[in-house]
């Protein structure tokens, strides 16, 4: 399966379970690793046969500068679950780190990862997983 990886998407949100974290913020980083097939994009040359990262990028953004959560796992499934609702994508790998989060040790980074698949129409409709 094909790739595209995007890094270091940051913007600041309001997300945590501290009344401070939801009204100073701070600042959230996603990675997704977007799994499709490039063969139409390759053969087009066309943006529009691929999943545009200049719009996955924005997608992400916006999920991190929405409504609060409180927890990074809940922000991650969602900006997965939209990505594979938006784009034409087999799966996604979606990891957000919260470098500034709340830990009283000294720590370099905190993040969750996410790996979301496409369900088949076929298994959709029955109920049934892969």
């Amino acid at each position: 399966m094909d790739r595209i990886t995007l890094t270091g998407v940051t913007a600041v949100g309001y997300h945590g379970v501290f009344d401070f974290e939801r009204r100073e913020g701070q600042p959230f980083v996603v990675d997704a690793v977007l799994y499709l097939d490039f063969t139409e994009a390759a053969q087009s040359d066309d943006v529009r046969d691929t999943a545009h990262y200049g719009e996955v990028a924005q997608r992400i953004t916006d999920w991190i500068t929405a409504e609060p959560l409180n927890l990074i796992e809940a922000l991650a499934v969602r900006i997965a679950d939209s990505l594979l609702a938006e784009f034409s994508l087999h799966a996604v790998d979606i990891t957000v780190h919260k470098p500034q989060a709340p830990i009283e040790v000294p720590f370099g980074d905190v993040a969750v990862t996410v790996h979301r698949e496409r369900v088949p129409a076929a298994h959709a409709l029955s109920g049934t997983t892969a």
